[in-house]
């Protein structure tokens, strides 16, 4: 999903868009390991791939330090190819917060759904 022009808010902070993007960021990361362990630019490149979410390896690595340390993923290094890289796979608790997450996503994008249907009405 390719961000339109950056619109501030009213006080000159964030947009919407932006808020929004990073509310759903941590979301996004969790599902992107649902099925395997990804290393850091592999989560990046699967973003992409499957929604068009662009995101920076300054934007990921931090959020994945904090989802390590909270222990909703379980980091380790492997050695792949030429180097080794740090690989992240969901732990039990990781898997809950997902499932949570995911409920909680769902239903607010069908309230906000119904609020866009009703405003459309005439």
């Amino acid at each position: 999903m390719r961000t339109p022009a950056r619109t501030a808010g009213p006080a000159g902070g964030e947009s919407w868009q932006e808020q929004i993007r990073r509310g759903g960021l941590e979301l996004a990361i969790l599902l992107s390991l649902t099925r395997e362990a990804r290393y850091g630019l592999d989560i990046i490149r699967h973003l992409e791939a499957a929604t068009d979410l662009v995101v920076t390896e300054g934007t990921i690595y931090p959020i994945m330090a904090r989802l390590s340390r909270d222990g909703f993923v379980l980091a380790e290094w492997r050695e792949d190819g030429v180097h080794p890289r740090k690989y992240y796979r969901l732990t039990p608790r990781g898997r809950a917060r997902l499932a949570g997450m995911t409920g909680m996503w769902t239903t607010f994008v069908s309230q906000i759904d119904r609020l866009i249907t009703a405003a459309e009405e005439k």
